[in-house]
């Protein structure tokens, strides 16, 4: 039954996609089941469960991809507690397969980022208005939430937990969780199309070829003029909407600019100090840059430019 006529064998495990999904997937639940553990770099190895899924989808298509999600959560099910299945499969593995699904748009081996650079922002946003919806009933909601995890924040470094900084960090939270979760999805996706590049077994994604579609711009506008209607005090989601829709138009911003200093000599020195403000002066160099984002995206429709992804 596992052998065809000519004496090959077929079937699932004679199949790369098969084979590089399950491995995949239980190479990401096993780090995953690690972190949840409590064992030594747990937490570094959380962050990068998502890089064996990108390795598989990007080699050997979507449809490893998600194979190798549904292996992860059936043994992080079988083994590990409710919570890493929820967080592995919602914030790790699902994205991984959404994102790789869309980047399969390409001609022949290419692959087209417009789409996965514009759910860098969606995904987030997305969330965001899930757990707010999930926690409508719950005494505060999201926000009430965020403002309790941000006193047992200040409470573990032993600062007085002063409601007025509780709420200022609430306000962002949700934004910096997804921040870190695109950081992520981005990081891994990097490493693991490089990596699958150097084995020869698919082209690395051209980042710098990476741009949003023309529609999406209005997406920050709306969540921004929400965030300018919305009750002061009571803007932590409309906030955090607004800065994670946000994030693609920085990362829009960081490819136009690595692709217009291309065969320049002061392109070192110039990106050198782009990522260093964007390190050291993290949100006006961010602002700064989804403007330049923004600026790009307008005028390269205005002027009709053909789309550069």
């Amino acid at each position: 039954m596992g052998e065809n006529s000519g004496g090959g064998r077929t079937g699932p495990l004679a199949d790369p996609a098969w084979l590089a999904g399950g491995a995949a997937g239980l190479a990401a639940a096993v780090m995953a089941l690690w972190a949840f553990r409590g064992l030594p770099l747990g937490p570094v190895l959380l962050w990068l469960a998502p890089m064996p899924l990108f390795m598989a989808g990007i080699g050997f298509g979507a449809g490893a991809a998600v194979g190798a999600m549904g292996i992860a959560a059936v043994a992080i099910y079988a083994t590990g507690p409710a919570a890493a299945l929820w967080i592995v499969v919602l914030g790790l593995a699902a994205p991984v397969a959404v994102l790789t699904a869309a980047s399969a748009r390409g001609r022949g081996n290419g692959r087209d980022l417009s789409l996965p650079l514009a759910l860098a922002g969606i995904l987030p946003a997305l969330g965001i208005l899930g757990a707010a919806f999930w926690l409508s009933d719950t005494p505060g909601g999201l926000e009430g939430m965020l403002r309790q995890l941000a006193r047992t924040g200040l409470r573990r470094f032993d600062i007085a937990g002063h409601a007025g900084l509780a709420g200022e960090i609430a306000r962002i939270k949700a934004a910096a969780i997804g921040l870190w979760l695109v950081v992520a999805w981005i990081g891994n996706a990097w490493v693991a199309g490089r990596a699958m590049a150097w084995l020869g077994i698919a082209p690395a994604p051209d980042w710098r070829a990476a741009r949003l579609p023309a529609w999406y711009i209005a997406l920050p506008i709306l969540a921004g003029l929400a965030w300018l209607l919305a009750e002061a005090g009571e803007d932590a989601i409309e906030l955090s909407l607004m800065l994670v829709l946000l994030l693609p138009l920085v990362l829009h911003g960081l490819a136009a600019l690595h692709t217009r200093l291309v065969g320049r000599g002061e392109r070192p020195v110039i990106l050198g100090a782009v990522y260093v403000a964007l390190v050291v002066l993290f949100l006006p160099a961010s602002l700064a840059m989804a403007g330049y984002g923004a600026f790009d995206l307008i005028s390269s429709r205005k002027h009709g430019a053909p789309p550069r992804s």
